[in-house]
């Protein structure tokens, strides 16, 4: 499972190209910050499990 400040990859890239993401908020949603772009995107647990590829 991903902790707070994990760094992580996503099978699809994000639009602006990156697909290298930051946790930033924990619990029932997970938040990240695409590390590209600066956007901020929340996520259920299951969807998030769904998009990494890996954590780093």
């Amino acid at each position: 499972m991903v902790k707070l400040g994990d760094k992580i990859l996503t099978k699809k890239a994000h639009p602006c190209g990156s697909n290298e993401w930051t946790v930033i908020r924990t619990g029932a949603d997970i938040k990240i910050k695409c590390s590209g772009c600066g956007r901020i995107v929340m996520l259920t647990v299951t969807e998030l499990e769904k998009r990494i590829k890996k954590v780093l």
